[in-house]
């Protein structure tokens, strides 16, 4: 009997806790070239979210590639985010291009394109590919696809 009780206990508490809702993702903003050095471009961003649920949960940014002219360059990382429990949060996503796979690239005329970008002073960044959420086995995988023309300040 006693077994019974705990067992109903721990069931209503996981069953009051509304894991069954997703975050809700709203949009990726900020894209913006934090440094330029001779071998690495830096670049960040920030993922818009907000949870519904009574509990948080971890997000990871492990299959996101940056695009940059249609041409994918790197992949984003960050480390893996807690969620707090019905709030609004924001997660920071970074990457770090390596120039040198942006100028020995014959594909497409990257360096044309790239010094196009320069002489116009504006270039073309694309975020896409996937963000995992998880919260006790529960899994959701959010679909991001951002564009966006970012002005090179020199």
């Amino acid at each position: 009997m006693k077994k019974a009780f705990y067992f109903l206990a721990l069931f209503l508490f996981f069953y009051s806790c509304s894991v069954k809702k997703q975050p809700i993702f709203i949009k990726i903003d900020d894209v913006k070239i934090v440094s330029f050095a001779a071998d690495t471009l830096k670049l960040r961003a920030n993922a818009f979210f907000e949870n519904p649920n009574d509990v948080g949960g971890k997000i990871s940014t492990d299959d996101i590639a940056i695009f940059v002219n249609d041409i994918e360059i790197a992949q984003v990382f960050s480390d893996e985010f807690k969620v707090p429990a019905r709030d609004k949060f924001t997660i920071p996503l970074t990457a770090n291009v390596p120039t040198k796979k942006l100028l020995n690239s014959d594909k497409n005329g990257v360096l044309g394109g790239l010094i196009n970008s320069f002489i116009t002073k504006k270039v073309n960044v694309r975020i896409k590919g996937n963000l995992e959420y998880v919260v006790f086995g529960f899994k959701k995988e959010f679909i991001v696809d951002k564009t966006e023309e970012i002005k090179i300040k020199f």
